[in-house]
């Protein structure tokens, strides 16, 4: 595959399963005309990306698009060290023609705030008026805005182009999947109390990996015989939503939530609105997405290395996430 295709299959695959639904491509054409209304000086700083790929941390970070990749690397994070990783693999021979990280880097990372607004979606989805939902997140992406203009977010790219290889971010499009795959776990295995949910998880090859490894899925928040009730899971967005979101979560008759992780201040939160918890795990969740595009790719032909954290587990060829 060129590494553009690889782009474009991550990019179609996270619209496929954006939990917005027909939203994401009336974002784009929101993004096409406020692009039309742009002068000259203006269109010049504007990423063209945005008119075709709703997921702002999602990029070919280094790289023409044209570069044939019949092997990968690829991990959570892949930073500097990982780099000179795989530059180390093929001066002893591994053929690797592109990096692959999920967590964004460069103009991904700098930009990863404009994903956050799908929170606002999800949260309506379950039942939050969407006035509510937008106001609560609208200082919650300022914030997170301003937390990530200080870093070096071009310090991993430098590193790709002296040492010249590929090097590319999938950050949510594999979340909306990891989301996807679980919602449709959920929907179709009985459940009754919080127990019952843990249990579902750990059925999960991802997860149980990241048990072996002291972190897998745990109860942060209730406790494992209470039951369950109406459940959110929260595994797509950029990043950590607002504390203010879980009294309006509660009242709108959710009873568990499903994160890949949460601040401690976050917790408190959902245990005054008497929410359970379960902090499923960071790096297996972020794997589990990661994997069900991985796997699309190694039908294609192409050769994954694992590395940077990602717990690396192949589904049968014949699984479908749509099934």
């Amino acid at each position: 595959m060129k590494l553009k295709e690889i782009y474009q299959l991550a990019v179609e695959m996270g619209k496929n399963f954006d939990p917005r639904g027909d939203e994401v491509n009336r974002l784009l054409e929101d993004r096409q005309k406020e692009y039309e209304k742009m002068s000259e000086d203006d269109r010049s700083f504007f990423d063209i990306e945005n008119l075709s790929n709703p997921y702002n941390d999602t990029r070919i970070l280094y790289g023409l698009g044209e570069e044939k990749v019949n092997s990968l690397i690829c991990g959570i994070d892949m930073e500097t060290p990982e780099i000179i990783l795989a530059d180390r693999l093929r001066e002893k021979g591994r053929r690797i023609d592109l990096v692959m990280a999920h967590h964004p880097e460069g103009s991904a990372q700098a930009d990863l705030h404009n994903v956050m607004q799908v929170q606002s979606d999800m949260m309506a989805g379950i039942g939050v008026p969407i006035n509510i939902a937008e106001g609560i997140m609208e200082d919650r992406i300022a914030e997170v805005k301003r937390a990530f203009m200080p870093l070096n977010h071009q310090r991993a790219i430098d590193a790709a182009r002296l040492l010249d290889i590929p090097f590319m971010c999938v950050h949510s499009p594999a979340d909306n999947l990891v989301g996807h795959y679980l919602e449709s776990t959920l929907a179709r295995t009985p459940y009754r109390t919080v127990q019952d949910v843990l249990d579902i998880l750990m059925g999960i090859p991802e997860y149980q990996q990241a048990k072996k490894l002291k972190a897998g899925p745990t109860i942060v928040a209730g406790d494992k015989n209470r039951r369950a009730g109406k459940i959110f899971i929260k595994m797509t967005g950029g990043t950590g939503g607002s504390p203010k979101s879980y009294e309006k979560l509660a009242a709108a008759g959710v009873g568990t939530i499903i994160g890949m992780h949460m601040a401690d201040n976050h917790r408190k939160a959902a245990r005054e609105s008497h929410l359970n918890v379960i902090i499923a795990g960071h790096m297996a969740s972020d794997s589990l997405g990661l994997n069900l595009f991985l796997d699309e790719l190694e039908k294609r032909g192409l050769e994954i290395i694992p590395a940077g954290g990602l717990i690396r587990v192949k589904r049968d060829a014949t699984y479908s996430l749509k099934g």
